[in-house]
């Protein structure tokens, strides 16, 4: 296989049209699932062009119309910590993390066409670029809970910052958003028909990126897009659960089943992980919040049992510990918090 010359992978193409760099993710098999080789191949990339009066803006894209990227390789991550431990495990997330916020600080703007499906790692590689679009095909959501893992990637403050408690409840339920609903949480800047992207695209290589844009009449969410179920951003874990459980509403008692079926004490780590982001000054130190939560949650069994459950044996019946709310070892939870 044909690596790339400027990312040294192959699941990392480059091209040039006009003043355009675009970086093309190319792992379709695997939906793009990031790993320390495609974020490496994505930092090497950054630095070639990052002086480089020729390129004047970047975009980051998917070969693939199914998904711009549905998220981080957690099977690399599970073998990882089996085989070397959780600080390890940890380590190889966190160089992938550190791409993330390269990409949202780089010198030069950077767009992003989240179309298809982009979940926890794409939200990270897409989500914190100058430029975010979405299409009619995009699929966003944050669900680490699912696996013994907390929103991370950035997600978390994404979510923080969505409207009212709309973003929490996402972090807890791991809720999937359409393009237009992740325009209206302020997880994407523009939505476009995805059969214009190659348009789009050709335009941005010609003219000024802000130009571009300036052309995208703005979208405004219709109401039921912007009135995605809210929980009160005040309120404790416990009483958003009694609030749900004696709901009569239908969308209370998916979610409810939502929250039941994921893992216990990544739950409650992620509502620590949302609230703490709504206090936290940059996107940088959002991610050092996220980090202290997943460094806590891989030196636990639950993440491994929920890759075996979800991704590996797909049965869909993780054994989580402990298996309720009630149970929590919240303390040690907030010991990591501050360690």
């Amino acid at each position: 296989m044909i690596e790339d010359a400027l990312s040294r992978t192959a699941c990392v193409r480059t091209a040039r049209r006009g003043h355009l760099g675009c970086i093309t993710l190319d792992k379709p098999r695997r939906l793009n699932a990031v790993d320390l080789e495609m974020a490496s191949g994505i930092e090497r990339v950054l630095a070639a062009w990052r002086d480089d009066p020729c390129v004047q803006a970047v975009l980051i894209e998917s070969s693939a119309p199914r998904a711009f990227c549905a998220g981080g390789d957690l099977k690399a991550i599970r073998d990882a910590l089996l085989a070397q431990g959780p600080d390890v495990a940890f380590d190889l997330m966190n160089r992938v993390y550190q791409t993330m916020l390269h990409i949202a600080q780089y010198t030069k703007p950077v767009v992003s066409f989240m179309d298809g499906i982009a979940m926890g790692g794409g939200v990270g590689l897409g989500g914190h670029a100058r430029y975010r679009v979405v299409t009619e095909r995009s699929i966003v959501a944050m669900p680490e809970t699912s696996v013994g893992l907390v929103p991370d990637a950035g997600g978390s403050w994404l979510l923080s910052r969505a409207p009212g408690g709309a973003g929490l409840r996402l972090a807890l339920t791991g809720g999937r958003m359409s393009g237009v609903e992740a325009l209206a949480m302020g997880f994407a800047d523009y939505m476009v028909p995805s059969d214009s992207l190659e348009n789009l695209r050709g335009l941005l290589a010609l003219r000024p990126v802000e130009d571009v844009f300036a052309l995208i009449a703005p979208m405004s969410p219709p109401a039921q897009a912007c009135a995605l179920e809210e929980y009160d951003p005040a309120a404790s874990l416990e009483q958003i659960v009694r609030g749900l459980e004696s709901s009569g509403q239908g969308t209370a008692q998916a979610d409810l089943q939502d929250i039941s079926r994921a893992c216990p004490t990544a739950i409650f780590a992620a509502w620590y992980g949302w609230r703490l982001a709504r206090g936290a000054s940059s996107l940088q130190e959002a991610f050092a919040i996220e980090g202290r939560l997943v460094r806590y949650m891989l030196g636990r069994a639950d993440f491994v049992e929920g890759v075996r459950a979800r991704l590996i044996d797909r049965d869909n019946a993780p054994l989580w510990q402990p298996s309720t709310l009630a149970a929590v070892d919240v303390a040690a939870l907030e010991a990591a918090l501050v360690a």
